[in-house]
């Protein structure tokens, strides 16, 4: 029988008691709202929302169907609304809006929208308040499937409150005698005829007064029930200076699917004080996953703001039936299923960091994701690329292969792997309906020459590159589960990226289908056979294989030299095909970092190949300086678009000391950890924890390191370690040790040997 004390040590020492430390308070949720067109501080919007929830929800500063949904600079909010938008590029779906007003009523979406000051707003992951300058004060509280909001009117004040149905097809009901406003909305691209998003509003105040609106036409009726066709709205009088609660819930299902989703979520919280508990103790679980020690408060807030922002993508597309079952409506077929579905991402972006973060967080959801991904092929035919919530085909290459293999390295298991292996070697020899990553644009000329020809093909270097590294994830999932069919079949092409490199100007080119290296080739220029960027940037992007591509670059030595002069090259820029300055462009200026350009995805491994080729402190440097130069958990505090959880997972695991440089090898590369101490509390009960004791601003450089108190040389952890639990003790340095990590054994991953 433990003693009173020594229970309460154990209990401060349990994975519970971490669960329940207040990490939400790190969070702000507005960091890297302050964007706009040609500057982009993150794309984001302060959302409020539960970890991969299936809804969020945001004040609204942009018009109606606009991306730019919040913008920090601007000064009036037109709305709240129920929000899944993963960029501002791809504007959104299913979206509604509610708008309290006070002395008259105006439904206008420019004529109601109302002042306010960031002095008046508080943006946490639980909840959301702000007041305007005319008195009213909203709040918001989420839930997987919904919101909790209250509207607190000015006292002796006329008190209305607005639904706005947005940009599509929306019906609405009315019922005043239940206090409550049902529904459904029809915005968004690329969904099967007569899909709808269903909604239900409950008040705990009694409707004084109420009618309905059209948004084309401005026309207002009152006493109107209901309402249906494009814009359609409705709008509710309350008592003056009334205080109304508003629960609410949506459902892709079926009307009676959002009543049962609101009864599961909001059915028991008759205050928003509750649900705001209720999400602060989710959150606090979530972040608690990773806790983090040192003295700095400002990097644990970049930290944990981080780490939220990685929580949201990619989202839950499921539902709970009457007997809890997961269920969806399938956005690829137009079917209701059983089983889970997850959307809202770009695996461009995402199958870098934010995806193999997952694995490491969440392997249980991450599972489910797995057989979502060969759902969605078997109602559609295609794997996706990227999904807002169906199959838009977006950026290059075909990364769902990656997550495939990735998770099935790492001990993730809840799919068939033949027939994963089958969707993809579909996907590979193929052209699908919707964007270039439907499928491979290029594929017969890919197969035939070994590389996607320029012109012809938009961005061809870059698909090039991309596929052969895709084409070493079907490779490496055919390889550990014994496929030797398409294990031959993808091995013939993961060296393609081979047949891109210019010996003569020592970068990565487009070449026409002749063989002709493209004319005038500067690497400075963006755009043309690359992706949003330029050759500097993408002469890395050969993930699998850095040894192959130290070879093409005559060793070691020649290699680093490149790495070193990314950063010390002039950031010069060339606007190339684009015609002009894009944001992307800006950002990579404004960093000053030469041509080094973290706000887009290509780059963002680079700074860790210093481990392939002999000078592993610079790898420890370099990582310290992106974390330390451009990120913080302000309105500015990303160096581009955050994109769906990506810049965030860069930064979470540079954080921890690793990176992702090779999805699908069960290898993180090591780099610099940010903190003193940081414990990774795993989904198995394992512990695994980063200790720095000397850590700081300076010491930056790692002398020596033990793991589970072996010495240990390696440049690279292994997932398999890491699950394992154990203690990672790291020696820190104000120099760098230039000799540790130096041998064969101790270089990460890669196909060729040195």
């Amino acid at each position: 029988m433990k003693s009173p004390l020594l229970a309460g040590l154990v209990l401060l020492s349990s994975p519970l008691f971490a669960q329940e430390t207040d990490l939400v308070k790190y969070v702000n949720t507005l960091q890297g709202t302050n964007s706009k067109h040609e500057l982009t501080r993150g794309n984001t919007y302060p959302t409020t929302a539960l970890p991969f929830g299936m809804h969020t929800w945001t004040p609204q500063t942009g018009k109606n169907g606009d991306g730019w949904k919040y913008q920090y600079f601007k000064t009036h909010i037109r709305g709240f609304q129920q929000a899944h938008q993963c960029s501002s590029w791809t504007n959104d779906y299913a979206v509604f809006s509610l708008m309290p007003e006070i002395d008259s009523l105006v439904v206008n979406e420019n004529a109601r929208e109302a002042a306010f000051s960031h002095a008046n707003e508080a943006g946490k992951p639980n909840y959301y308040r702000v007041k305007f300058d005319n008195g009213i004060t909203t709040e918001i509280a989420p839930t997987d499937r919904g919101a909790h909001l209250r509207f607190s009117f000015p006292k002796g004040k006329k008190s209305f409150l607005v639904l706005d149905g947005y940009t599509g097809l929306s019906g609405i009901r009315v019922v005043p005698g239940k206090n409550r406003i049902t529904g459904y909305v029809n915005n968004g691209r690329g969904f099967r005829a007569g899909w709808k998003s269903y909604f239900t509003i409950q008040f705990d105040k009694p409707i004084r007064k109420y009618g309905t609106w059209e948004a084309r036409t401005g026309a207002v009726h009152p006493d109107s029930l209901t309402a249906e066709g494009r814009g359609r709205g409705a709008y509710l009088e309350f008592a003056p200076g009334a205080v109304v609660q508003a629960k609410t819930a949506s459902s892709y299902i079926s009307a009676e699917q959002a009543e049962l989703n609101l009864a599961n979520e909001l059915g028991d919280d008759k205050t928003l004080e509750q649900t705001k508990a209720k999400a602060a103790a989710v959150w606090n679980r979530e972040l608690g996953k990773i806790q983090a020690e040192g003295d700095s408060e400002a990097d644990k807030a970049t930290f944990y703001s981080c780490l939220f922002r990685a929580s949201l993508f990619s989202r839950k597309f499921y539902e709970l039936d009457k007997n809890g079952k997961a269920v969806y409506f399938s956005p690829y077929d137009g079917k209701v299923h059983d089983g889970y579905m997850f959307t809202d991402t770009g695996f461009w972006d995402t199958f870098r960091a934010q995806f193999p973060l997952n694995t490491l967080l969440h392997p249980t959801m991450h599972g489910r994701y797995m057989q979502a991904m060969i759902d969605a092929w078997r109602q559609c035919g295609w794997l996706p690329s990227w999904s807002f919530p169906s199959e838009a085909g977006s950026m290059v290459g075909n990364h769902a292969i990656s997550l495939l293999a990735d998770a099935w390295v790492k001990g993730i298991r809840t799919f068939d792997p033949a027939e994963a292996l089958k969707a993809y070697l579909h996907e590979s020899t193929d052209k699908g309906p919707w964007g270039p990553a439907n499928g491979r644009d290029g594929w017969r000329e890919y197969a035939q020459l070994g590389y996607v020809p320029s012109p012809k093909y938009r961005e061809a270097a870059a698909k090039t590159l991309e596929y052969a590294y895709d084409d070493f994830c079907g490779y490496q999932l055919a390889k550990v589960t014994g496929n030797t069919f398409y294990q031959g079949v993808f091995e013939r092409q993961m060296y393609n990226y081979k047949n891109l490199y210019d010996p003569g100007t020592r970068f990565m080119r487009g070449r026409d289908a002749e063989g002709n290296w493209l004319p005038n080739f500067d690497p400075v220029e963006w755009g043309g056979p690359f992706t949003e960027g330029n050759a500097w940037h993408w002469q890395w992007s050969v993930f699998h294989d850095i040894n192959g591509l130290i070879g093409l670059m005559q060793g070691d030595r020649n290699f680093t030299a490149k790495l070193d002069s990314v950063f010390t090259v002039p950031n010069t820029v060339k606007v190339g095909s684009y015609g002009g300055m894009i944001h992307e462009m800006t950002e990579m200026v404004m960093a000053n970092l030469g041509q080094y350009a973290h706000g887009n995805q290509p780059i963002q491994h680079m700074v860790y190949l210093y481990n392939y080729a002999g000078e592993p402190w610079k790898s420890q440097y370099h990582a310290r300086e992106v974390m330390t130069k451009l990120y913080d958990a302000s309105e500015n505090g990303y160096p581009g678009d955050e994109d769906q959880g990506q810049t965030s997972s860069w930064y979470v695991l540079s954080a921890l000391g690793f990176y992702s440089v090779t999805p699908g090898t069960g290898e993180y590369v090591l780099g610099s950890p940010m903190f003193k101490k940081i414990t990774i509390n795993l989904e198995n009960g394992n512990k695994f924890v980063i200790s720095a004791p000397a850590n700081s601003k300076e010491n930056v450089y790692i002398r020596s390191a033990t793991l589970n108190g072996a010495a240990y040389t390696r440049n690279f952890l292994l997932h398999s370690d890491i699950l394992k639990g154990g203690n990672l003790t790291l020696e820190m340095s104000p120099q760098p040790e230039k000799t540790r990590g130096l041998a064969t054994a101790d270089k990460p991953f890669s196909l060729s040997k040195q």
